[in-house]
C-alpha cells in the first residue's frame, strides 16, 4: 500500500497541478507498469530451481566420468562439460533431433519408465573414426551407421550409460539397463508429446572435434525421488564434516606425495653487459654472507633454515631451524 498524504500535503499538490508544476499526464502514467511474468500454462515447470542445481551437480560429476572414460578408451584429450539443463516438453526434444542419430535408449532401475541419452552424429563419427586408428574425423556428411559402426557405437553408448549409476551415486542408488539403441527419434516414444521432461546438453570435445549429448528425463520417471534432489542440493551447499577415518586416509595418501625441497644459496644482479660477457671461471658473487642460514623451500614455501655441507660424496645441508608458520617468498 502507498503513503497516506496528510491534507497539507494533497493542498501543495492540487497548487501545483493548477499552476502548471506539475503534468497530470505524467502522474497518470507514473507507476501504472506492473511486472508481470510470463507463464505458459501449457508448459507449467515441474523441476525447482533447488532440484535443477542438484542436477547440475550431478552431471557434473557424469562430466567428470565420462572424460576419463573416453580419455582412455579414445586415447585422446578429451573435454565434457554441462552446457544447459531446461525444462521443454518431450514432443519439442524429439523434434529438435536429427535423423539419423544415435538415441540409447534405458531405464533407471527401481524407477519406472524410461530415459533416453541421444549422441550427435558428429560425436558418433568421431568415436568411430578414432577406434579405428584415425584422427577422430567426423563424417562429411550424415548417414545411418553401417553394421561394423552399430556395434563399436553401441559398445561405448552402454558404458556411458551406465556411468549414470556413479553420477547419482549420493544422490539414489540407480541402476542403468541398457534396452536399444534407436537412430530415428519419430520411432522413440517414451511418453506423450506435451509431457514434461528434463533436458541435459553436454558439450563433448574430442580433439578438434565438438560434438553433444543430449540426456533425456521425464518428470514422471523422476516424481519418486524430486525430494531427494531437494535435499540433495540442500547438504551438498553446506560444509561437509570429514569423519575421523576420512582425515586418517587423506593423510595417509598426502604423507606419500612427493613436494619439491629446495636450498636456496643465493642470489645477485648483474649488468645485462656483463651477462654476455660471462665465461668459464668468472666469478659471481652472492649476496649471501656465509654465517648465514640457507633458507629451505617446501613447494613455495620457506619451511626450514639449514647449514650447507658435504655427506659422503654429496652436498647436503644440515637443518638448523624450523619455520613454525610456512610462508611464501621469493628468495630475497
Amino acid at each position: 500500500m502507498g503513503d497516506i498524504l496528510s491534507q497539507s500535503e494533497i493542498d501543495a499538490l492540487l497548487s501545483a497541478l493548477s499552476d502548471g508544476q506539475v503534468d497530470a499526464e505524467e502522474m497518470r502514467s507514473t507507476d501504472t507498469t506492473k511486472k508481470v511474468r510470463v507463464y505458459d500454462f501449457k508448459r507449467p515447470n515441474k523441476f525447482s530451481k533447488d532440484q535443477i542445481h542438484s542436477l547440475q551437480n550431478i552431471y557434473e560429476n557424469y562430466c567428470r566420468a565420462l572424460t576419463n572414460f573416453l580419455s582412455g578408451n579414445l586415447h585422446s584429450a578429451i573435454e565434457s562439460k554441462v552446457l544447459s539443463i531446461e525444462q521443454i516438453t518431450y514432443d519439442e526434444f524429439i523434434r529438435s533431433l536429427p535423423s539419423p542419430t544415435v538415441i540409447g535408449i534405458f531405464t533407471l532401475e527401481p524407477l519406472e519408465g524410461t530415459v533416453l541419452m541421444e549422441v550427435s552424429p558428429s560425436l558418433a563419427f568421431t568415436i568411430v573414426d578414432r577406434i579405428l586408428g584415425g584422427q577422430g574425423q567426423g563424417a562429411e556428411k550424415n548417414r545411418d551407421l553401417t553394421e561394423i559402426e552399430k556395434t563399436l557405437v553401441e559398445h561405448r553408448l552402454t558404458h556411458m550409460i551406465n556411468l549414470t549409476e556413479e553420477a547419482w551415486g549420493e544422490v539414489y542408488e540407480l541402476k542403468p539397463q541398457f534396452i536399444a539403441m534407436e537412430p530415428n527419434p519419430q520411432f522413440v516414444q517414451i511418453v506423450a508429446p506435451n509431457e514434461m521432461v528434463i533436458l541435459i546438453t553436454i558439450e563433448v570435445t574430442v580433439g578438434d572435434t565438438v560434438g553433444m549429448i543430449e540426456v533425456c528425463l521425464p518428470y514422471l520417471v523422476l516424481e519418486p525421488i524430486l525430494e531427494k534432489l531437494s535435499t540433495y542440493f540442500l547438504f551438498s551447499t553446506k560444509a561437509k564434516v570429514s569423519s575421523p577415518e576420512q582425515i586418517a586416509a587423506i593423510r595417509r595418501k598426502i604423507e606419500w606425495a612427493k613436494v619439491d625441497v629446495v636450498a636456496f644459496l643465493g642470489h645477485s644482479e648483474i649488468l645485462v653487459r656483463d651477462l654476455l660477457e660471462l665465461a668459464v671461471g668468472d666469478v659471481i658473487p652472492l649476496r649471501q654472507s656465509l654465517a648465514e642460514p640457507l633458507p629451505i623451500y617446501v613447494g613455495k614455501y620457506m619451511k626450514f633454515k639449514s647449514n650447507p655441507g658435504l655427506n659422503g660424496e654429496h652436498l647436503a645441508v644440515q637443518i638448523t631451524e624450523v619455520v613454525e608458520e610456512g610462508r611464501e617468498e621469493d628468495g630475497e
